[in-house]
């Protein structure tokens, strides 16, 4: 996403020290056949958060590295040759356990996916999946999650649960030890006019009897009570969410999607863009993104896939 004039506040930075005693992790980097993405991945690995491996038309790829001043050097290439042969190659070396991220070049998001979710050879999981903007706001205490403002369009209550919990894993995995996720809605109060309050409510209630596990849920909450404490006291409102949320769950893609971008361009804010949910972290560039964004994005997806490592 494309960055505004803000320079940074130094909350990835401080989110990226914490991968400085980390080795990189082997990625997959699905047809970086631009400039921009092909500069990316070398960009990580120069900062040691990765280790890439270049899948696409490797004639494509030495000429993109060349014409753009890119110095490749012994990076390895797997020849693949379309934008959907490297998708279905790339995920392909994920389940051989040659790498343990996915990393989107230059082909379009929906053919990445595409081989993701394939029921045949993709990267599916019990749990749905789901896009995390993982936000540097300038005019923000610390790094704020937004979800899901990329894939699922009209998430049920049930897609609800995947989305709040994938965020509640990536943010333990950046090193919170209780997620606080502040539930939108346009209004504060319960009602059955508006959808997204029930939703919001029953998301807390399973929290409590733990179907919706590692976070601390509040909602529903507009949008001014979940980032203001004195507007949710104003409200009448006590909750140890409102004014220091990590994560906002938006009602639909619509809302988290507007709202991911009216801070990028109104506030100034960075973006990294994650897909959770599937059977490892995958890193969502775009060619507007800013090279602090892209930086982030594969320092977050390093510290996801060390997680997992501890886990497994």
């Amino acid at each position: 996403m494309k960055q505004g004039t803000a320079t940074g506040t130094g909350k990835y930075e401080r989110l990226l020290e914490r991968c400085l005693s980390l080795e990189p992790v082997p990625t997959a980097v699905a047809y970086p056949c631009e400039a921009t993405a092909l500069s990316g991945a070398v960009e990580a690995a120069e900062k040691k958060l990765i280790t890439p491996i270049l899948v696409g038309p490797a004639d494509k790829i030495a000429a993109t590295a060349k014409s753009a001043g890119i110095d490749l050097g012994d990076l390895e290439i797997v020849d693949a040759p379309n934008s959907i042969a490297a998708a279905a190659k790339a995920v392909a070396l994920i389940r051989e356990g040659r790498a343990e991220v996915l990393m989107k070049g230059s082909l379009h998001t929906d053919e990445l996916l595409g081989a993701v979710v394939a029921r045949d050879g993709g990267l599916r999981t019990g749990r749905r999946i789901s896009h995390v903007f993982v936000m540097d706001v300038p005019t923000y205490h610390k790094v704020l999650i937004v979800t899901d403002g990329a894939i699922n369009i009209a998430p049920t209550l049930e897609d609800k649960v995947d989305i709040c919990q994938n965020a509640i894993d990536l943010a333990i995995s950046l090193g919170l030890e209780k997620p606080k996720v502040a539930i939108l809605a346009a209004v504060e109060t319960v009602t059955s006019k508006m959808p997204a309050t029930i939703d919001a409510a029953a998301l807390c209630k399973m929290a409590e009897r733990g179907q919706i596990k590692g976070g601390l849920l509040d909602g529903p909450l507009a949008f001014d009570n979940a980032i203001s404490k004195q507007a949710a006291e104003t409200k009448g409102i006590q909750s140890e969410v409102a004014g220091d949320p990590d994560i906002l769950l938006a009602p639909d893609l619509e809302a988290g999607n507007i709202l991911a971008k009216q801070l990028t361009f109104l506030a100034n804010a960075d973006s990294a863009g994650m897909v959770l949910g599937a059977r490892v972290p995958i890193i969502l560039t775009s060619r507007a993104d800013s090279v602090r964004s892209r930086i982030a994005s594969c320092g977050v997806a390093m510290l996801v896939a060390h997680a997992r490592r501890g886990k497994l």
